[in-house]
């Protein structure tokens, strides 16, 4: 970029000169502008040629070339370097603009571990992040960034977790939390143990995402390839056809006009601005959203979003926290605290989230030595000894099948009956809670022309029916398995209109079927989850569905300014080649119609970068 911006300041000079020259000396003024061409225009002269070899003829350097070539022949000196000089001040702009948008793209990429610190009995190596193995004890100071996933098994911090997020916010992590590759520990020291190799890593998954993002061509991108590749030959033909057959034709008309006319209309054809800035304003558009921690893994999904008509959703995980907890502790005969307690013991050995939410509200330590006899009865619930009496925990068919008189409860959420020495006691009362942006997500999503919103659950229908009305979703499909939400996507895609596109959001755990069924699958809070990443094809870093709305907004604005570009450049390119053509405008006009056109294509490209998060 420099060598460029240098190129062009020593060939302005010799232009400069020749164009104050008062010694009115022509061969003087012929070598220097000469000189002036040579500096601003050679690589771009070499460059056709090597593109000439290799079978690309028809591109913008061969159109530099022959317009600005012809020009010098007919001696038309100034007007010939005015367009090697602004062609190069385009393509300086035009190595700004990419130059630019990589930035949002470098930050992500500085994500990349440098090494890990393994600790080896008393001593502690430093390592490559690639020679860690599963298992290892790793070390964290203060201000280092987090080498590989791993577990905290001592000490505790702040973790930034920025660079993966866009969260500013730092978290707090202590023994037992899991730490991801990428974040960067703030104030203590973490030793940890690592997790997953170096190429499963969070961060190591993350980098080739993006490094591959724009392999991956929108619709419009793939249209501007097209149209250069046939556009360009086109116009090269029509401008040989202008310099040879009006004078032919016409009487009293002169070949220099019409090769004049002729080189004007070659430099306005170049497609710069197409070929540049829509690509470009995608780049810009993955980069704006890599910022606001969204993983777009191609602009043809960034495209396909912008297009989104109907919205299936997740509900646990997504929708909702996903995190069980105790709403209602309902007692008969004895206290709140004596059936929470009892309930705990008998819990205590079952990994089900049910059981581990009662063991959360209980918050005491358990005294295993107080239960004996237990059993876990599938799909009714658990049966326990604690302290010689017998426990029976567990749903309404359980209460049933041990003959066991009890209130039957309507409430929204899981009941969780308790009986003891066959004896009902009360009941505790389970739910899931609706994330805090849940509702207003929606809310957003319905303002951006979305037609239809719907909800995909394994869930019971009075839960499912409940979490929809609090969010005004538009449907519901309540207690699916896998194979039934993947049906239910089927039915939904031919609802849609031909160009319009369905976009599913799961938890990325349990949902890659139908995440890769989708038009667009987005896997919501892909941190650490490598589904998410694998199956998905956006994936937004944190579990807040509000980021789904700021996704939207970045793909239609995207969109909107790659079309904006398209017209604006196709409109002014198609006016100034008619006026070439007829003889009313200039090489200065075609100047603008190509260079200017390009610049300000580029400039606008950047306003996808930035995008306000809801």
């Amino acid at each position: 970029m420099k060598k460029r911006f240098w190129r062009i300041m020593v060939a302005a000079v010799f232009f400069t000169v020749a164009k104050v020259n008062n010694l009115n000396i022509e061969w003087l003024n012929t070598v220097l502008y000469l000189i002036s061409y040579t500096i601003a225009g050679g690589d771009i002269i070499v460059q056709a040629f090597k593109n000439i070899a290799r079978g690309k003829v028809f591109d913008e350097n061969f159109l530099m070339t022959i317009a600005t070539v012809g020009a010098i022949l007919i001696s038309e000196y100034a007007e010939g370097i005015a367009v090697m000089l602004f062609f190069q001040v385009g393509e300086l702009f035009q190595d700004y603009g990419v130059n630019k948008s990589r930035k949002s793209i470098a930050n992500l990429m500085n994500i990349r571990p440098e090494f890990a610190t393994v600790k080896r009995g008393e001593e502690l190596i430093t390592m490559d992040p690639d020679e860690v193995k599963v298992g290892d004890i790793i070390v964290i100071k203060a201000g280092e960034r987090v080498p590989l996933d791993a577990i905290v098994i001592e000490g505790n911090s702040m973790v930034d977790t920025s660079a993966l997020t866009g969260e500013s916010i730092p978290r707090t992590v202590e023994a037992g939390n899991e730490i991801l590759s990428g974040c960067i520990n703030v104030n203590g020291v973490i030793t940890a143990e690592v997790t997953k190799e170096y190429e499963e890593s969070t961060v190591s998954k993350i980098l080739d995402l993006v490094e591959n993002a724009s392999s991956r061509k929108s619709h419009s991108e793939r249209f501007i390839t097209r149209f250069a590749k046939y556009y360009t030959p086109v116009v090269v033909t029509l401008a040989a056809l202008l310099a040879i057959v009006p004078p032919l034709v016409i009487s009293g008309e002169t070949y220099s006009d019409w090769i004049y006319r002729a080189l004007s209309f070659l430099v306005v054809s170049c497609p710069c601005a197409l070929v540049l800035s829509v690509p470009l304003t995608f780049f810009n558009g993955i980069g704006g959203a890599s910022k606001k921690g969204i993983l777009v893994k191609g602009s043809n999904y960034l495209e396909a979003l912008a297009k989104t008509e109907v919205i299936v959703f997740d509900k646990t995980g997504t929708l909702t926290k996903g995190v069980f907890n105790v709403q209602e502790i309902n007692s008969d005969g004895i206290s709140q605290e004596e059936l929470l307690e009892l309930t705990a013991y008998a819990e205590s050995y079952s990994n089900h989230p049910i059981s581990k939410s009662i063991l959360r509200a209980y918050g005491k330590e358990i005294d295993h030595n107080k239960v004996i006899d237990v059993e876990e009865i599938s799909g009714h619930g658990v049966s326990a000894t604690v302290g010689g009496k017998e426990i029976l925990a567990g749903n309404a068919k359980l209460m049933k099948k041990m003959n066991i008189t009890f209130t039957d409860v309507e409430s929204i959420g899981t009941v969780v009956h308790v009986a003891v020495d066959e004896k009902y006691v009360g009941y505790i009362l389970i739910a899931d809670e609706i994330k805090d942006d849940s509702a207003q997500a929606i809310k957003e999503i319905k303002a951006t022309n979305v037609k239809q919103t719907v909800m995909l659950t394994g869930d019971r229908k009075n839960v499912a029916e409940d979490v929809a009305s609090q969010l005004n979703l538009d449907k519901v499909y309540a207690q699916l398995l896998p194979v039934d939400k993947v049906e239910k996507v089927e039915e939904l895609l031919l609802q849609k209109s031909e160009k319009g596109k369905l976009a599913f959001v799961g938890d990325g755990i349990n949902d890659a079927p139908v995440l890769a069924r989708a038009d667009i699958g987005i896997a919501m809070g892909g941190l650490g989850s490598d589904a998410a990443i694998e199956a998905a094809d956006i994936v937004l870093m944190t579990d807040e569905p509000s980021k789904i709305v700021t996704a939207m907004k970045v793909a239609k604005k995207t969109l909107r300014i790659s079309n904006e570009n398209i017209v604006f450049a196709i409109g002014i390119k198609v006016a100034v080649l008619i006026l070439s053509a007829i003889g009313v405008t200039t090489m200065w006009a075609a100047i603008f119609a190509d260079v200017g056109v390009t610049i300000l294509a580029v400039l606008n490209s950047f306003r996808a970068l930035n995008v306000k998060s809801v």
